[in-house]
């Protein structure tokens, strides 16, 4: 009998998974996007590292940093409306699931354990990416930040994905990638699966708060392992 035959003994659990750098690595195509839309504005240098300071923020939310940053004259909107169509652009023609996570994903949906994304992307953004690595196959319940008043680090994405499942914030494990979502899942009263995707910041204090940090991010995340746990945890 294989893993996948078992009883999965999750009881009430509900799984809610970070979109970009947690299922699926869509980063690069974020920085890309952020490059292009600020060489476009005047700002001639923008490198990863760089980017690594918006890892978790909402693509609104980094609109406005950057207005301010920069002291670009175009409004939040004209910058959010241009970075998201670059990144739909540049999604459309690829984004990667993680193996490990999509492995995840299938073991709990054989379980029919609920699951949601609540993620800082667009609802477009979010919808294009999960068809085109066929993850919508399984999470068809998701939120975006452009839906609730406030973005990660404040609860409210992952609060009103507790709500569309109809459980409990209290029975809701998050995976996430970045410190400003594990901040969110504290916030929201949820147990956080930590997994950085900028390793270096694994000593972030919102980590600190995480259940389970798997510090070597993608690459030390095991699916069978992080089921393990999440069975243990429903106990």
């Amino acid at each position: 009998m294989s893993d996948l035959d078992t009883r999965s003994g999750l009881g009430t659990l509900s799984v809610i998974f970070d979109l970009d750098g947690t299922l699926v690595d869509s980063e690069p195509h974020y920085y890309e996007a952020s490059r292009q839309t600020l060489a476009e504005h005047g700002v001639p240098v923008y490198t990863w590292a760089d980017h690594e300071d918006y890892v978790g923020v909402s693509t609104r939310e980094s609109a406005a940093i950057w207005r301010e940053r920069y002291g670009l004259r175009a409004p939040v909107d004209d910058l959010l409306a241009r970075a998201n169509q670059r990144y739909l652009d540049l999604a459309r023609a690829g984004t990667r699931a993680y193996p490990e996570m999509r492995a995840l994903v299938e073991r709990l949906a054989a379980q029919t354990v609920p699951m949601a994304v609540a993620s800082g992307s667009s609802p477009e953004a979010i919808e294009a990416v999960l068809a085109g690595t066929g993850l919508d196959a399984f999470l068809r319940t998701a939120v975006s930040a452009d839906e609730v008043p406030r973005g990660k680090p404040a609860p409210d994405v992952f609060l009103e994905a507790a709500r569309r499942l109809g459980t409990e914030p209290a029975d809701c494990v998050v995976l996430e990638d970045a410190a400003p979502g594990a901040a969110a899942a504290h916030a929201a009263g949820m147990r956080c699966v930590a997994v950085p995707y900028v390793r270096a910041r694994a000593d972030a204090p919102e980590f600190a708060t995480a259940a389970l940090l798997v510090r070597g991010g993608q690459q030390e995340f095991s699916a069978r392992s992080v089921y393990a746990w999440l069975r243990d945890a429903a106990r």
